[in-house]
């Protein structure tokens, strides 16, 4: 991975080029105050002053010139200036006017490749930008380390990545920060973690199933659990999915991905908790031992699930990991998901559906998403749609045959798993960007996991 903390340097006086950055209600009253020679070169490149208008104006000298970028972006989003740390030259950057600030982040970003599988056909040197808030750069670096991970873990194909792979993924983790590692894998899963290995079963020997647990901290802090789904690749099992259902089926453990990223933070930033992260991996493959409709699930928890759609299986590996996650009864439970296709139709692919058991909590999570420009929305965990979850023959149904309000219906499966009185938040990610923006290229992405960051550090200041 690219060297994120070479491209952002505390601001010591060095040689460097200007960005200017102007607002387009402000150009027409800056462009006035141009010489007419600027104004001419920007008349001839039909800079009207329209935001993402961009130029290179020519200094006194030759050699001398600097970069002009029209922007109408908050000075607190992350993306204000990551089109330059895309285009510019190699070199050193200081903003002329203002401050660096969130937009950091975007910069190195912007300068993140994911290269496993060919090389860049347009390489460039480093593009170094200078800050005199020095005291962010830190924390900045490893957000960018972190959203990198994220989509180059999800970028990655099936064939690369499976659930030995996820607990590559945390050992290294592990090991980093001086944490321990507990797998349970196989058939070691079938009395303790029941859904897992049943979803996992028919997956080939070397991608068998497993839950992997990690965990940090100092035991009288208190205690938070992160979970993230792993399903390394979903065919849908016997419900299988059409090919173009499969096509992006790769990134179904992007909330594995999300937690481990986040689980990186939190050491990473030695936050005062007690962090238990849980990965239920699998791949949901067919065979002949394949789980199949109609079948009659045991759970850790005791309950028993009837099930309706071999395709809604996420939801099944999360209940045994939010169940092993309530045991220690945790301060609070986190879990990310590439879980339903209705929280795509609802709200796209930018807007992670979040749901808490708690309104407080809710509200932290929305503002922090807002505050650093990582957006979610709330949707409610209705009481009255609980019904469709009935079972005639078990305790209840995985997917019901409705089809309405499948995200809904979704975390009140889940929410059965969650002890009473635990505060617990669910994150629908898309784990995807379908369309690519200035450093937020097309595959793999961190939804939410800013927001998350965010909503952590004030909870857990302390």
């Amino acid at each position: 991975m690219i060297d994120f903390s070479a491209l952002l340097q505390p601001d010591l006086g060095q040689p460097a080029r200007l960005i200017e950055v102007v607002h387009p209600n402000g150009f027409d009253t800056w462009l006035g105050d141009q010489p007419p020679r600027i104004r001419t070169l920007l008349s001839a490149q039909k800079v009207t002053g329209k935001a993402g208008n961009k130029a290179i104006l020519p200094g006194d000298e030759p050699d001398q010139w600097h970069a002009l970028l029209v922007c109408d972006e908050a000075e607190s989003s992350p993306w204000r200036i990551a089109s330059q740390g895309e285009i510019l030259p190699e070199g050193s950057y200081r903003l002329k006017n203002g401050t660096v600030g969130a937009a950091g982040l975007g910069w190195l970003l912007a300068q993140h490749r994911f290269d496993r599988y060919r090389k860049d056909d347009k390489p460039t040197g480093p593009r170094i930008l200078l800050t005199d808030d020095v005291a962010r750069i830190a924390e900045t670096v490893q957000l960018a380390a972190a959203t990198a991970k994220v989509r180059d873990l999800v970028n990655l194909g099936a064939s690369d990545l499976g659930p030995a792979e996820l607990e590559g993924e945390a050992e290294t983790l592990a090991s980093l920060h001086g944490a321990t590692l507990k797998v349970t894998r196989g058939d070691a899963l079938a009395t303790g973690y029941p859904m897992i290995h049943i979803v996992g079963q028919a997956a080939a020997r070397e991608r068998a199933p497993r839950l992997i647990e990690l965990e940090w901290g100092d035991p009288a802090h208190p205690r938070l659990a992160i979970i993230g789904k792993g399903v390394c690749f979903d065919s849908g099992g016997l419900d299988i999915k059409p090919s173009s259902g499969m096509r992006l089926m790769k990134k179904d453990m992007g909330g594995a991905a999300h937690a481990l990223a986040l689980a990186g933070l939190i050491m990473g930033g030695r936050m005062k908790v007690r962090l238990h992260l849980l990965i239920p991996a699998v791949e949901n493959a067919i065979a002949g031992n394949a789980f199949r409709p109609g079948d009659v699930l045991p759970t850790r928890a005791g309950l028993t699930v009837e099930n309706t759609n071999t395709d809604a299986e996420g939801r099944l590996i999360l209940g045994d990991a939010l169940t092993r996650a309530g045991e220690d009864k945790p301060d609070l439970i986190i879990d990310f998901a590439t879980l339903t296709g209705a929280a795509r139709v609802a709200l796209g692919p930018d807007l992670p559906a979040t749901f808490a058991n708690d309104d407080t909590l809710a509200d932290a999570l929305l503002a922090a998403g807002r505050a650093v420009h990582d957006p979610l929305w709330r949707l409610p965990l209705w009481d009255g749609y609980d019904e469709m979850l009935k079972s005639d023959i078990a305790d209840l149904v995985n997917a019901p045959d409705s089809g309405f309000a499948g995200t809904i219906t979704a975390a009140l499966f889940l929410r059965r798993f969650v002890p009473e009185g635990t505060a617990w938040a669910h994150l629908d990610t898309f784990a995807w960007r379908p369309t690519a923006k200035p450093a937020r290229p097309k595959g793999g992405e961190a939804l939410g996991l800013r927001a998350a960051w965010t909503m952590l550090k004030a909870r857990y200041r302390g």
